[in-house]
């Protein structure tokens, strides 16, 4: 099946990075496997670096990494396994990786940078109330939702940070975006269009697709720090 013509749906990205080919260039901007996505502005790349050094002039987008493992050093900020930042779009960085350092890497192409350094992802950040789900689509009560802002793109496409909820349950609706997840704490299962489900706890790291149909569940209290692209017109 094409990636045109799939269903779009939830990915496990730590199953994705363990059964993906290494493409291990030796080069933080080149040692790259593509996830499988529609093509776009938005991509998803797992970048596999068995240690060394370099340095990249800049980037051809926004970047959101995360390390699965290992360490990862850009610039000033460095970020152990579970850790994350934004790297602006044509940034300027040195980097310096350890052995056996595996970091998912998600990229939206912009020319403008928000920032003019890389941006750590502070998981400790004061979290303000955000808009629960919208009521027509929730089975149940209103969950409490909060918010932190780390990186907004300088269109505003682009959009990295932590939020966290009270337990909810939600009917499917279609996403009107590309995001990234990973879970601090808690769990929530996700059910899709063809009935397929799946749970993802406190540590996994996983991507819902633009125009993904599915259901939220949480049982519990859920964090998260997020990554997503949402198109100004779909």
């Amino acid at each position: 099946m094409s990636v045109e013509a799939k269903v779009r749906s939830f990915i496990d990205l730590r199953a994705f990075a363990a059964d993906a080919a290494v493409n291990d260039t030796g080069d933080y901007a080149t040692a790259r496997t593509a996830l499988p996505l529609a093509d776009g502005p938005c991509s998803v790349d797992l970048v596999a670096l068995d240690g060394g050094s370099g340095s990249v002039a800049g980037l051809p987008g926004d970047e959101f990494v995360i390390v699965l493992e290992g360490s990862l050093r850009i610039g000033d900020t460095t970020l152990d396994a579970g850790r994350s930042a934004v790297i602006p779009t044509g940034v300027a960085f040195d980097w310096a990786a350890a052995p056996a350092t595996r970091v998912l890497a998600m990229r939206y192409a912009i020319e403008t940078p928000a920032a003019e350094a890389v941006v750590p992802i502070d998981e400790a950040a004061e979290l303000t109330p955000s808009n629960p789900p919208l009521a027509e689509l929730l089975v149940g009560p209103t969950p409490s939702c909060r918010n932190h802002t780390d990186y907004l793109s300088s269109d505003g496409v682009f959009i990295c940070g932590t939020w966290d909820s009270t337990p909810y349950h939600r009917i499917a609706m279609r996403y009107r975006h590309h995001e990234l997840m990973h879970l601090l704490d808690g769990s929530v299962t996700f059910t899709d269009e063809t009935g397929a489900s799946r749970t993802f706890s406190t540590g996994d790291v996983f991507l819902l697709e633009h125009a993904a149909h599915c259901a939220w569940d949480s049982q519990v209290h859920v964090k998260k720090v997020y990554a997503i692209w949402r198109p100004v017109v779909d």
